[in-house]
């Protein structure tokens, strides 16, 4: 099964995954390309629909439509934290965006602005364009006065369902409208934060991601 598959199966049975917590402070010799131990959890991570603990993350390069460039995120070479929205949600979305914000902000008030990198992926590029992402920016309080903030987006619809649910295993479903401008989607929430080689650290899964977990855990990723 696929990670599509799977994460459809996962939901249907209303299971959040969140893989918070950990064995001790560091991956150990075994798991050289971690700095955190596995997730003190009782599934096998290995066998999630998304990357997690001890995977890296898709070898992908998707547009910064904001900055007019393109982003190769295992080039990113800093600790970061992906998640995957779209900006006329009004549900999930803006916690997740407004949990990444509040990080940001903790990370200027302490000094590790430029240590981390931010990239909210959207699955809904037929709306989110620059004008769009711009203005959400703005709504949402995002400080891109540095270059830590990155809003990607596919080039596609098409591509944005092989970046998001096929490569990241994040689900996501139009919903039926009348007006074709006016569609919403139902999908999965996740927040992945992954280290300056790529490797996830953690993955959070659910609609309230845990703020203060994970500045505790980029704070052991920074080391």
């Amino acid at each position: 099964m696929n990670r599509r598959g799977y994460l459809r199966s996962l939901s249907a049975t209303g299971i959040a995954v969140t893989a918070a917590g950990c064995l001790g402070s560091f991956g150990g010799d075994s798991h050289p390309n971690v700095t955190m131990s596995k997730p003190d959890v009782n599934y096998d991570v290995s066998k999630l629909p998304y990357p997690a603990w001890n995977q890296q993350i898709p070898d992908l390069t998707i547009p910064a439509p904001l900055e007019e460039k393109k982003i190769s995120l295992r080039d990113v070479n800093k600790p970061s934290l992906i998640t995957f929205i779209y900006t006329h949600c009004k549900t999930i979305c803006p916690v997740l965006v407004s949990t990444l914000r509040n990080v940001q902000t903790h990370a200027q008030q302490n000094g590790y602005a430029s240590d981390v990198a931010f990239l909210p992926i959207s699955f809904d590029p037929q709306r989110d364009d620059a004008q769009r992402l711009k203005k959400y920016s703005k709504q949402m309080n995002i400080d891109q006065s540095i270059d830590d903030w990155h809003f990607l987006r596919p080039q596609s619809k098409k591509r944005a369902k092989t970046i998001v649910t096929d490569d990241f295993g994040v689900h996501f479903e139009r919903t039926k409208q009348k007006s074709k401008d006016k569609y919403m989607f139902t999908h999965s929430a996740l927040v992945l934060l992954a280290n300056e080689k790529g490797y996830v650290e953690r993955s959070y899964r659910g609609q309230s991601p845990p703020q203060k977990q994970i500045i505790d855990d980029l704070e052991k990723v920074r080391g």
